[in-house]
This record gives structure tokens, C-alpha cells and sequence, in this order.
């Protein structure tokens, strides 16, 4: 038995050194450069994004402006940019909140009439949208797995679906020259309709991982919204400033 005990412990050595982190020159160890898990679950993050905004343009405000000037409804599609933060309630469940900006700016002219030097009578019509909005956003799939106590691996990719509301400060106004209908006269005006409405939206979309805590989102979104119009635009129903919104950023998690 002593002869075995000893062979033993003379051969033990060698798997055990080979199995042991690298000891530091203080007599600690040193954790991996670049792990790839979180000292626990994520409860907040912080993202900006950019895309594009295509315009519903349902009501009446549209038809009667494609119909006279050389605007179409696709004119009213608009690059949009946008930043949140999100707070997380439970391993699935996130508060967020933020805001996104759009404008369209399009040069047009009468489809059916001229001046009386018969050149284009020409004007600017553009649409700007500010949203601000707070959004319940819950993730499909886990967002990751705690491997002990401390250790905790995001998901390559999440899949989230979510609903919101908010408020849109919009600003719609035409510039330059117009007709007047009862006498067919040329004259230079600008006619304006801003103000605050309340949304609605809804979105879905994904999280993918591309750098420890770095995500990317791929997000579409529907938004309702309607605003009456000011005084300046006369018997036209509340304009329609909803429509699908597509767009991708980056956030960090911490």
C-alpha cells in the first residue's frame, strides 16, 4: 500500500499544474483579457438610431395638395433619427424612452397652371415631425444565462416585440406662390399648421450581438397620429401623421 500511495502523489503533479489558471508575479490569478459573459443580468441601456419614415398621408390634406401641386405622397417619406434609454423591470420586461426626429422638404409647382408670363408657379411644401414617446418592450426569447453566481451570457439575438404612446410636435407649411381659385390671381403667402398631438405605436424587431455589450436593433414600427390643422388650411379633416417607420442602431447594455 505505502509503494502505491507513493506513486500516486509522484504522479498527480503534472494534470493538476496543466488544469490551473497562470499565477501572477503578486501570487493571484489572472481572469481571461476579453470574457465573454457580464458580471451579472444587464438592468439598463442607451442606443441611438437612424431610418426612414414612410409616411400613411390617409387624409384629405394630401390628396388635395398631390392633386394640385407635383408632390406625390411618397414626397412625405422622410429620413428619421432617434436616441432612448431603457430601463430594465424583469429578465424580459423593459421600460424605455426617447425621442425621434423627421422632415421632408419638397420643391413643387401648379400641375394645371402657369403665370401669366407662362412660367411655373412654384412653392415649398415641408412636414417636420419631433416625437417623444415611453414603450413597454418585451423580449421573445431569454436575453441570456447566468452560469454562477456572477457570470451572465447575453443571447446572440433577441427577438422583441413592444407598444407605446407619446406625444409628435409637428410643423407642416407651404411656402411661395399660389392661386387663388375665385380669381385665378398670382400671390405669395406662407401658410403654417404646428402644434402637440398624442400617438400611438407599436413595433417589433431584434437585438443581435456584434461586441460584448454592444447590440444592434432592427426595428419596424407603426405609429398613429392626427393633428388638426390651424386656421390657415380651412375644411380640411385633422391631418394624418402616422405611417411605418424602419430603422437600426446601436446600444450599449451595462
Amino acid at each position: 500500500m505505502s509503494v502505491c500511495a507513493t506513486l500516486s502523489l509522484v504522479a498527480l503533479p503534472g494534470p493538476a499544474a496543466a488544469q490551473n489558471p497562470t499565477p501572477q508575479a503578486s501570487g493571484g490569478f489572472q481572469a481571461p483579457a476579453s470574457p465573454d459573459f457580464m458580471l451579472g443580468r444587464p438592468r439598463a441601456s442607451v442606443g441611438v438610431r437612424g431610418g426612414w419614415v414612410f409616411a400613411s398621408a390617409g387624409s384629405d390634406i394630401y390628396d388635395f395638395v398631390t392633386d394640385q401641386l407635383t408632390v406625390e405622397k411618397s414626397s412625405f417619406n422622410a429620413p428619421g433619427f432617434g436616441a432612448e434609454v431603457g430601463v430594465n423591470l424583469t429578465p424580459r420586461l423593459d421600460l424605455i424612452a426617447g425621442f425621434d426626429l423627421a422632415k421632408s422638404t419638397t420643391p413643387s409647382e401648379y400641375r394645371k397652371f402657369v403665370d401669366n408670363r407662362n412660367l411655373p408657379i412654384q412653392q415649398t411644401t415641408s412636414l417636420r415631425q419631433s416625437n417623444v414617446f415611453a414603450a413597454i418592450k418585451f423580449a421573445v426569447l431569454p436575453r441570456g444565462r447566468a452560469v454562477s453566481r456572477f457570470a451572465w451570457i447575453p443571447s446572440t439575438i433577441v427577438p422583441y416585440v413592444g407598444a407605446g404612446g407619446g406625444l409628435v410636435n409637428y410643423d407642416f407649411q407651404q411656402r411661395g406662390d399660389f392661386v387663388d381659385f375665385s380669381d385665378s390671381r398670382v400671390f405669395t403667402e406662407s401658410f403654417r399648421s404646428h402644434g402637440w398631438t398624442p400617438t400611438a405605436h407599436v413595433f417589433g424587431g431584434a437585438d443581435i450581438k456584434v461586441y460584448k455589450r454592444m447590440f444592434m436593433s432592427l426595428e419596424g414600427r407603426y405609429v398613429w397620429a392626427n393633428a388638426k390643422l390651424s386656421a390657415d388650411f380651412i375644411d380640411f379633416d385633422p391631418m394624418d401623421l402616422g405611417g411605418i417607420r424602419f430603422g437600426a442602431g446601436l446600444h450599449l447594455v451595462f
